[in-house]
């Protein structure tokens, strides 16, 4: 008996298959994001960092309830509000609760619809606090408490800020949100403490099927820019779900033949570092680039006397590229197109002041008087501001009235992490949505002391 066991024992170590799998080499990019989520713990973040991420979540929730009844949240309750599961995460707004990664989507789609939260510019422009729904749905499905969802929610926007410094793929037609795919997969598999493998499994399974197309933000743009990356954090939940329960996906995600560098992004090397203090809250409901604009429009507005006989605007080329040059951006026919129209954000605010969530409405996109500020307008793209970019934001408005020019020049917009907000300051832009909103505010500074459940108790004291 013995004898047939060594023989049993020596054939089941030659297999082949057994071998491959004990000998497996984690995939460079996954072993950075692996080594550096084992090494974030709550004890060991700062104070400031930890305050700062409690204000993002609570932004997050101000920014989603400004979209808690529009017409892509809507559709998406229309067809997915209604599916049960023992896995099941609270809406936001509601009394109910659905299939977890459904939660998700939809909550992540009221956080970014109105192009309203927080913002990081680098290589890739992008808004790390549309990690926070997923991140506050691992937490609830594993009875985590708001330590464990400041840990997570470090981790992702570490990770996509990272990448977000490491190399851009909007050039080569790929959208920022691939990103949110890995770094909602790597603060979900944190929360939910997986082993190396079934943590390489979620990164792997979180983008293997989710690489979006830069089209969601070209041309005439679509309920779906709100919309594209909740889809991508509702399926990396899934798949950080499916990877602990032992479901394995390719290897290599990023280094093979066929991975991410090859087909994506280009060779990169990612070094995560702290970013949490370098994101933006927004002061208005507008892309970012077009933010000191919006704020240099509002003050300038004060100064004019009379018709507005010219307008010149000196810019950055990634601004020019996002948010001017298209066609459609000079007559945009829709919110999300308006909403990333430099042109129009600051025609509106130059009439009517500061934008907020109502500026995009019908009779706005209509107005002949917007329209024909637009047709007054000038874009140049100046070596000054492009050198400036991104550690500035910087913009200067000219303008030509009957009493001849004035300008205003900003370099970083309040929200700015140069001009950061405060807590006062995220309580006025509370106050300026709804004073609801603001009570849900005051509580989310102590969600640290929260159970994740508590936390979505809190947020359904408001109802939509």
């Amino acid at each position: 008996m013995r004898l047939m066991y060594n023989v049993r024992l020596i054939h089941y170590s030659a297999n082949p298959f057994i071998t491959a799998r004990y000998n497996h080499i984690m995939d460079s990019v996954v072993k950075e994001i692996k080594n550096y989520a084992d090494g974030v713990s709550y004890s060991r973040m700062t104070e400031e960092e930890k305050e700062a991420l409690k204000m993002r979540i609570a932004d997050s929730i101000i920014t989603a309830y400004t979209a808690r009844s529009s017409p892509p949240v809507n559709a998406l309750l229309d067809v997915l509000g209604d599916v049960s599961s023992k896995t099941a995460t609270p809406l936001y707004f509601k009394d109910r609760k659905i299939f977890s990664p459904y939660a998700v989507l939809i909550n992540g789609c009221m956080t970014r619809y109105m192009d309203y939260n927080d913002t990081y510019l680098s290589k890739e422009a992008l808004h790390p606090s549309d990690n926070v729904p997923p991140i506050l749905a691992a937490a609830q499905m594993a009875e985590a408490d708001g330590k464990d969802i400041l840990r997570g929610l470090k981790i992702a926007y570490d990770v996509v800020c990272s990448l977000a410094d490491a190399v851009s793929i909007r050039d080569r037609g790929w959208d920022h949100v691939n990103y949110d795919s890995i770094s909602s997969s790597a603060g979900i598999a944190s929360i939910f403490d997986l082993d190396d493998e079934k943590f390489e499994n979620a990164i792997s399974l979180g983008i293997i099927n989710n690489v979006s197309m830069r089209q969601t933000r070209a041309g005439k743009l679509s309920m779906w820019k709100g919309c594209t990356v909740a889809y991508q954090t509702m399926s990396s939940l899934l798949a950080a779900m499916n990877a602990r329960s032992g479901l394995t996906g390719p290897s290599e995600i990023f280094d093979g033949e066929m991975g991410f560098k090859k087909q994506v992004s280009g060779p990169f090397d990612l070094r995560i570092s702290p970013h949490v203090l370098k994101t933006m809250i927004k002061n208005y409901p507008v892309e970012y680039h077009a933010m000191s604009a919006a704020q240099a429009a509002s003050q300038i507005r004060n100064k004019i006397k009379g018709k507005i006989k010219s307008i010149s605007v000196d810019t950055f080329r990634v601004a020019h590229t996002i948010i001017v040059k298209d066609p459609e951006k000079l007559r945009p026919e829709n919110k999300e197109t308006a909403d990333h129209s430099m042109p129009y954000i600051i025609a509106y605010t130059l009439l009517y002041g500061e934008p907020d969530v109502n500026s995009y409405d019908a009779r706005y996109l209509k107005d002949e008087k917007i329209l024909d500020l637009i047709d007054r307008m000038k874009f140049n793209v100046t070596k000054k501001f492009d050198d400036m970019y991104p550690e500035y934001l910087p913009v200067k408005i000219q303008i030509e009235d009957d009493e001849g020019k004035k300008d205003i020049e900003i370099d970083v917009p309040k929200g700015h992490f140069k001009d950061p907000y405060t807590w006062s300051d995220l309580m006025n832009k509370a106050e300026r949505v709804d004073p609801k909103i603001a009570d849900v505010v005051k509580e989310l500074r102590n969600l640290d002391r929260m159970h994740a459940g508590e936390i979505f108790e809190v947020i359904n004291r408001v109802k939509a």
